[in-house]
């Protein structure tokens, strides 16, 4: 006799579901059959990147802060929860810092007791403005305490060294990857991150900002490779921990991606140049080896098709908010 397949669910808990990765990811699990609550305050997220999901049955959306305990069941742990661009960060720095590590505590503690696999969303920043590049997982960074950055960068990094304690002295089934520039549709269009700002701007006819001269080099993973890379980590054997960096290894530089954006969208715009920000790094790439290694994950989707997609997105949501896009682009043209 064939052994019965167990086809039973999982009960997925997702942190900041709401938001441009979490409403993502919420989609894919939904999508493979599992049973997803997505727990999100609301802060930067939003109930129209759910909207797909609100009615499904596999899907329950809870308002809460994780800063506060959560008593629920789950099999598997995403905490995404964390505003991630330095706008939002920023806007309170403290509460910023309190998501990052209670957040991480209350999460631990949470799969500590149902002997759920917790996944942590750390980030590329936990290397600061690193000394070299690309950035393997064990450079150990270059970041700033006391910057107003710090609060960020900081906060992930506590979160990851509460991660491997907990690993260590309570055996909890962790999991940590680093996630580097993503984009995507639903991003939050006043998140400040370079790839929302110059879609935003080229699709209104106002100049495109770019801080210092444009040298500075990112690399941009486009979101649905993101959420694939996130779902092979959780899906992993326990002995694979990480950390493991998730993102697009090919490196661009900021000036050379505007000038896409301008050719995708057809906009007249101009650049213009602004002093760069306190700690902003000048170079921020992944080494992607081990994913590659141990994963067998890498990125797919071309910059352009992803950028494409990506004003799309930025054209529709202008237009559902009342905004002619084209008036606007003529606007910027006069």
């Amino acid at each position: 006799m064939k052994p019965i397949v167990d086809i039973t669910p999982k009960r997925v808990l997702v942190t900041g579901g709401a938001g441009f990765l979490g409403s993502h990811l919420c989609e894919a699990l939904v999508a493979a059959g599992h049973d997803v609550l997505c727990v999100d305050n609301y802060f930067t997220g939003s109930k129209e990147n759910l909207a797909a999901l609100l009615d499904h049955p596999r899907f329950e959306a809870m308002r809460h802060d994780i800063t506060f305990p959560l008593y629920v069941e789950a099999d598997e742990i995403y905490n995404l929860a964390c505003p991630a661009s330095p706008i939002h960060y920023q806007f309170d720095p403290v509460q910023t810092t309190k998501t990052s590590v209670v957040g991480a505590i209350n999460m631990l503690g949470l799969a500590k007791r149902t002997h759920a696999r917790v996944l942590q969303a750390s980030t590329s920043e936990v290397y600061g403005d690193p000394e070299i590049t690309p950035q393997p997982e064990e450079y150990r960074g270059n970041v700033n305490p006391l910057g107003p950055r710090a609060c960020y960068d900081e906060g992930k990094r506590c979160a990851e060294t509460l991660f491997f304690d907990y690993h260590r002295q309570h055996k909890t089934r962790v999991k940590v990857v680093r996630i580097f520039n993503t984009y995507g549709p639903r991003m939050h269009p006043n998140d400040g991150r370079v790839v929302s700002n110059f879609v935003l701007q080229a699709l209104l006819g106002e100049d495109l900002t770019i801080y210092g001269e444009g040298r500075q080099t990112r690399a941009f993973c486009y979101v649905s490779d993101l959420i694939a890379g996130l779902v092979r980590m959780m899906e992993s054997p326990e002995t694979l921990i990480g950390p493991i960096n998730l993102g697009n290894p090919h490196e661009i530089t900021v000036r050379d991606l505007a000038e896409r954006i301008l050719a995708i969208t057809g906009s007249r715009s101009r650049m213009v140049f602004r002093p760069l920000p306190a700690d902003d790094p000048m170079q921020r790439c992944p080494d992607i080896a081990k994913a590659r290694r141990e994963l067998g994950w890498e990125p797919k989707v071309a910059l352009h098709d992803g950028l494409t997609r990506t004003i799309e997105y930025f054209e529709d949501l202008l237009t559902r908010r009342g905004r002619s896009v084209a008036a606007r682009r003529k606007l910027g043209a006069a």
